[in-house]
């Protein structure tokens, strides 16, 4: 594993320093994490906004969700 550096914010460190202490956790595990889920909601986000980009410029079509839940047999 690769140690990098970052500077926090007082608030973020402030933050993470009662965490710590009220659950006796080491704070990297907490910070690797919160990257961990941060990085997730950010490559969703990415895909997502590529994904809008190909339908508008009409290379990639959408499927109503009717026809999709009656695909998977998940009509109601």
């Amino acid at each position: 594993m690769e140690t990098i550096s970052i500077q926090l914010p007082d608030d973020v460190l402030t933050r993470l320093r009662e965490l710590t202490r009220a659950t006796g956790q080491d704070g990297n595990e907490y910070l690797v994490e919160a990257i961990r889920e941060s990085l997730d909601d950010l490559e969703d986000l990415h895909d997502a906004q590529q994904r809008m980009i190909e339908i508008r410029a009409g290379r990639s079509k959408t499927t109503p969700l009717e026809e999709v839940m009656k695909r998977y047999g998940l009509e109601s």
